[in-house]
C-alpha cells in the first residue's frame, strides 16, 4: 500500500500506477480511488501516470473525526501533489471529487495543472438557495444525513438504484457494481461520510471555477438523478472561462461505470487535444 503522512498526521491512502504525464483521479461520495479503476486500467497503458487517493476518512485512508471539510480535502489533494512532485497533471473530479478539485485550484492555483475534468460534479452548488432555484432543497440532504446516521448499510444498498440509473425503464442492472457501490460506502468512517454531506452540498464553488485558467472538460449526464444538471454543469459551464461541455443524454451520475468506453474514450481525447 502507498500511504502519504499528512501535516495533521493523518494517513492518505493512494494509487500510483505507471509513468508519463500524470493524471490524478478524486472521488465521489461515498466511495474511493476503486471507483476509477476503468479509467486507471485504460489510461495507464497509454503512457499515462495515473494516480488516485482514498479521500480523508474513506476507503483505506485513516478515518478522520476532524478536519472533514472541503478546505482540507483540497489541501489534502495539494500535499500529494506536492509530496509526488507533480507537474503538467490532469486532474478529473467526480462529484464530490469535482468540488475537491474546484477548491484546490481556488486555493493553490494551477501552476501544477495542465487540464481539468470535471464529471457529474457538485460544483458550483447542490443546495436551493434564493441565488439558486435549481439546486437541491435542504431537506433532501437531511434525509440522506438520517439515512446515514440511522441505517447506512440500507441506505448504500438503495441508493445505487438512482446513482446509476438502474432505476429507469429498460436499465441494465450491475448487481455488481451495487455490491461495489455498497462495499466501498462501507469501508468509509461513518463520522467522516456524515460530515462530508454538508461540504459537497452547502460549499459554494463558484468563485474557484472562475479561477480555472486551464482547458476544462465537463460531462455530465442530463438524466443525472444526484447532481441535476441544470443547478450544476450548465452553471459550471458559464463560471469557468473557455470550459467545454458534454453532455450524455439519458446519462446517471455515474457515468464512469455505465457509460465506461464513452467516457475514457472522450478523457483520452481531451487529455491528447484539449
Amino acid at each position: 500500500m502507498s500511504t502519504l503522512t499528512l501535516q495533521d498526521g493523518t494517513t492518505l491512502f493512494y494509487k500510483d500506477w505507471g509513468s508519463g504525464q500524470p493524471i490524478v483521479f478524486s472521488h465521489g461520495w461515498p466511495l474511493c480511488a476503486d471507483a476509477w479503476d476503468a479509467q486507471m486500467l485504460f489510461l495507464g497503458p497509454r503512457g499515462y501516470r495515473v494516480i488516485a487517493h482514498d479521500r480523508r476518512g474513506h476507503g483505506r485512508s485513516e478515518q478522520t473525526w476532524d478536519g472533514n471539510t472541503m478546505d482540507q480535502y483540497a489541501d489534502d489533494l495539494a500535499q500529494l501533489l506536492e509530496a509526488l512532485d507533480l507537474r503538467d497533471a490532469v486532474l478529473v473530479g467526480h462529484s464530490t471529487g469535482g468540488g475537491e478539485v474546484a477548491r484546490y485550484i481556488g486555493r493553490h492555483g494551477t501552476a501544477r495543472i495542465a487540464k481539468v475534468v470535471l464529471l457529474g460534479a457538485v460544483t458550483p452548488l447542490m443546495l436551493k438557495t434564493p441565488g439558486n432555484p435549481d439546486g437541491v432543497p435542504k431537506e433532501v440532504f437531511d434525509g440522506i444525513r438520517r439515512s446515514v446516521q440511522e441505517n447506512r448499510a440500507q441506505f448504500f444498498k438503495e441508493l445505487p438504484a438512482s446513482f446509476y440509473g438502474f432505476n429507469r425503464l429498460g436499465a441494465k442492472v450491475s448487481e455488481g457494481l451495487r455490491d461495489a457501490f455498497w462495499l466501498q460506502g462501507m469501508n468509509a468512517g461513518i463520522k467522516p461520510v456524515h460530515d462530508c454531506i454538508a461540504q459537497f452540498s452547502e460549499t459554494d464553488f463558484s468563485e474557484d471555477l472562475k479561477k480555472i485558467d486551464v482547458p476544462t472538460l465537463i460531462v455530465h449526464g442530463d438524466d443525472d438523478q444526484i447532481v441535476p444538471i441544470e443547478a450544476s454543469a450548465r452553471r459550471a459551464a458559464q463560471l469557468v472561462p473557455n470550459a467545454v461541455l458534454s453532455v450524455y443524454p439519458g446519462g446517471s451520475h455515474g457515468l464512469a461505470q455505465i457509460e465506461v468506453e464513452r467516457f475514457n474514450h472522450e478523457l483520452l481525447r481531451f487529455v491528447i487535444e484539449g
